[in-house]
């Protein structure tokens, strides 16, 4: 099943999506939009083009799992994206998935704007491969 992910922002969102296979989830890109009923349209748009049958919209719990106005807004984007889509939307739990993306970064020593400009669709990648995993173990 290809499976499409959201790496959800207020200005940047991240995308990835996976092959058929469900073996390797692969950054799509960012899109900066501010405005979020816009964004669901776009991101829609671009898990269509994917021929994504899923999406999966990271969830930003607080550490202690508990959900605050960020989770509240993945909660309505991911809602917005539904219905734009025609898909099916998961929400996932993405804790500490941006810290994860930029200590890949690092590792890379990607710095300056091109971090900027990678930093969201790498997070988007780590919540499909979160996903994919659980996926996998939980057949």
């Amino acid at each position: 099943m290809i499976i499409f992910s959201v790496d959800y922002g207020k200005v940047r969102t991240g995308l990835a999506v996976c092959d058929k296979n469900e073996i390797i989830a692969s950054p799509v890109g960012v899109i900066t939009e501010y405005n979020m009923e816009k964004l669901a349209v776009k991101v829609a748009n671009s898990a269509i083009e994917h021929k994504a049958e899923l999406i999966v919209v990271g969830l930003p719990l607080n550490m202690n799992g508990s959900e605050g106005e960020s989770a509240e807004n993945a909660r309505m984007f991911s809602e917005m994206l539904k219905e734009q889509s025609g898909l099916e939307v998961e929400l996932w739990d993405e804790r500490c998935t941006t810290v994860t993306a930029y200590k890949f970064l690092n590792m890379t020593d990607t710095r300056g704007k091109k971090r900027k400009a990678v930093v969201d669709s790498v997070a988007a990648t780590i919540i499909l491969e979160n996903y994919l995993d659980f996926r996998r173990n939980n057949k």
